[in-house]
């Protein structure tokens, strides 16, 4: 990847310590996932032209309308991933223990897209409700929760925030750690207006959509956009602990193959709401 543009935006970081409505899903075992209710609304998706580090495949900005659903509060852990896949098959196996950097907060990583799928599977059939991948609009909508800034939390990003290769800069602030690992989630205490963390960095998030090049065609209604190609690439958001500040934006699009496995790359859930 090349490195992003290095014009300066102004270093503007807002903190914010939000109530958020939530329900708590008991795994067993002590193990619990907190899903937050995210309420419907209309934003543009997509960024502006003249956002630093934007590429073409983030157009055209486009209106899009997202019903209410719940979404982790944060990526799937290694102690969910674990007690989910000693649950019964539905499709495939899973491995209980895949990710590179071992603990049971931290992220699970190492999964492929039709991995994480099963792991929906699976919890839909235990609970009784159905969980699923993200749309790439949901994802988009709740990562900025109300905001039109290149990260939920301001202009620019800073490793104090968030982790991600921080020896490479987005805008003002000055060089910042690079971890060279996964930190446990939550670990930084930011959330967004929704109550949502580790939006930007950490690991990458599968999505459900096929990736399409850029949004002439999207639908404009946050549903899961398809194509004819089953082995087409899928929607990656987010940014990881080893991604350019760029790359952690909230518009920011990238993909992967469905069966890869990637030391940067996890997912979190969606659950409908009735």
């Amino acid at each position: 990847m090349t490195s992003p543009p290095t014009s300066e935006p102004k270093l503007v970081i807002h903190k914010r310590h939000e109530k958020a409505q939530y329900f708590v899903e008991d795994l067993g075992n002590g193990v619990d996932l907190e899903m937050v209710l995210i309420p419907g609304g209309s934003f543009l998706m997509g960024s502006p032209e003249d956002e630093l580090g934007r590429s073409d495949t983030e157009g055209p900005p486009h209106t899009v309308t997202v019903s209410t659903f719940c979404f982790g509060k944060y990526p799937v852990t290694q102690a969910q991933w674990k007690a989910v896949a000693a649950l019964p098959q539905v499709n495939q196996a899973l491995e209980a223990d895949p990710s590179d950097f071992k603990g049971e907060n931290r992220p699970v990583e190492n999964v492929s897209w039709y991995e994480a799928m099963e792991f929906c599977d699976r919890l839909s059939h235990h609970t009784g409700r159905t969980y699923r991948l993200p749309s790439e609009a949901e994802w988009e909508y709740a990562c900025r929760a109300g905001t039109t800034t290149p990260f939920h939390f301001g202009e620019t990003i800073t490793s104090d925030l968030a982790n991600y290769y921080g020896e490479n800069t987005y805008g003002a602030e000055p060089k910042g750690t690079s971890r060279g690992e996964t930190t446990p989630v939550g670990n930084f205490g930011v959330a967004n207006a929704f109550g949502l963390y580790d939006m930007h960095g950490n690991v990458w998030e599968w999505c459900a959509n096929h990736w399409h090049g850029n949004y002439d065609g999207a639908p404009t209604d946050g549903s899961v956009w398809l194509s004819d190609d089953q082995e087409a690439g899928r929607l990656l958001r987010g940014g990881s602990w080893r991604s350019y500040p760029a790359y952690c934006r909230s518009a920011y699009r990238f993909y992967d193959h469905p069966g890869a496995r990637n030391y940067s790359i996890g997912f979190r859930v969606v659950c409908a709401v009735a």
